[in-house]
């Protein structure tokens, strides 16, 4: 089954990886980001201000044919943490969602499946301990979030649309995606092939043993295809998914992995803000990119905000656990499981094969 498919955020993590996924199942795509990709696809790419509603149904209303939809478009404040709580941020994503459906859904009566995003923050993972493990059954959590303005303007279309929805929440997306806010991947890459120029040791820079997980981003396109399509139609029509790879480890763990894929040795553990300890590093990496031949992009723009994440992720003491439950997404179908310290070695291989990473 192909058809025409249109992907909002088409660069960012999530985007890129249902890019590849559709393309190689020989979908055609319409692609949405504001800058063109830096890599070959065949997509259609459109420069689409998701917050301008004049420009969106300018850009949006004459497509025909779209059956499908994934969006992983998303806006961000320069304060990762505490945008995340701001009501501007709540409803600027709320908007950009609902400029997009009223753009496309007169103009496209075919359209059948929208998947949409959000994540653990759905179990207030950013406010303190969160449920172990977090199931698509609890209850709303209380804190504001735009996963929940979102959630609520698609459950009301679709109760008079023909289409059908499904809600992914990932835990730790693992993959790339150039300036990306939330990008451990690259994150983790940098501060090693840093830490290897200045001839330091690599050090785990976290705090606390928190038992997590991770999803890869290749993983979570699967899953967005098969719910979209007949595998499915049934078990994911208008239902709520935890997707990761579906094993638990501590992130201390996968340094020593890191360290090999460098050649570097493992430093005593020593807590400190990547934030703060990378923010000088930007002349260090050029001299990085221009000795190995890497790709032309500064360290800003290959990390965006994702220190920030990174500290976030690494940094939560008094947390002893983020896991989820994947029962349900299993129980309708959908079983696929990936290793995850195989997932980071991989993936870490391949940026350096595309000259991203230094080998």
């Amino acid at each position: 089954m192909t058809g025409t498919v249109l992907i909002a955020g088409a660069l960012g993590l999530v985007g890129r990886a249902a890019l590849a996924e559709y393309e190689a199942s020989g979908w055609d795509i319409v692609a949405l980001a504001r800058r063109k990709p830096e890599f070959e696809t065949r997509a259609r790419f459109l420069s689409v201000d998701l917050t301008d509603a004049e420009g969106c149904r300018a850009a949006l209303a004459p497509l025909r044919g779209v059956e499908r939809i994934v969006y992983g478009a998303l806006y961000k404040k320069p304060d990762l943490g505490r945008g995340w709580l701001e009501a501007d941020q709540i409803a600027t994503n709320a908007a950009m969602l609902r400029n997009l459906l009223d753009a496309m859904e007169p103009g496209n009566p075919g359209l059948r499946h929208l998947s949409l995003l959000q994540g653990t923050k759905a179990y207030g993972v950013h406010l303190g301990q969160m449920p172990i493990p977090g199931k698509e059954s609890a209850p709303r959590h209380i804190h504001p979030n735009f996963y929940w303005a979102q959630e609520d303007l698609v459950r009301e279309r679709q109760a008079r649309a023909g289409w059908s929805f499904t809600i992914f929440r990932p835990q730790a997306l693992i993959g790339f995606a150039l300036g990306s806010a939330m990008n451990l991947l690259s994150a983790i890459g940098c501060y090693a092939a840093i830490s290897r120029e200045l001839g330091v040791p690599l050090v785990w820079p976290g705090a606390g043993a928190r038992y997590t997980e991770a999803t890869d981003v290749r993983l979570l396109a699967r899953a967005m295809l098969w719910a979209a399509g007949p595998a499915g139609a049934e078990g994911a029509a208008n239902r709520t998914f935890n997707v990761t790879n579906g094993d638990v480890f501590l992130w201390q763990d996968m340094f020593p992995l890191v360290a090999r894929r460098f050649g570097l040795e493992m430093g005593a553990p020593h807590p400190m803000s990547l934030a703060v300890l990378m923010a000088d590093k930007g002349p260090v990496w050029q001299r990085i990119a221009a000795r190995h031949g890497l790709a032309p992009w500064t360290l800003e723009q290959l990390i965006g905000g994702s220190w920030q994440f990174a500290d976030f992720a690494f940094a939560r003491p008094g947390q002893m656990a983020s896991i989820l439950s994947t029962i349900a997404i299993r129980q309708a179908g959908f079983g696929d499981c990936i290793d995850s310290a195989a997932m980071l070695d991989e993936w870490l291989a391949e940026l350096q094969r595309r000259r991203i990473l230094p080998e």
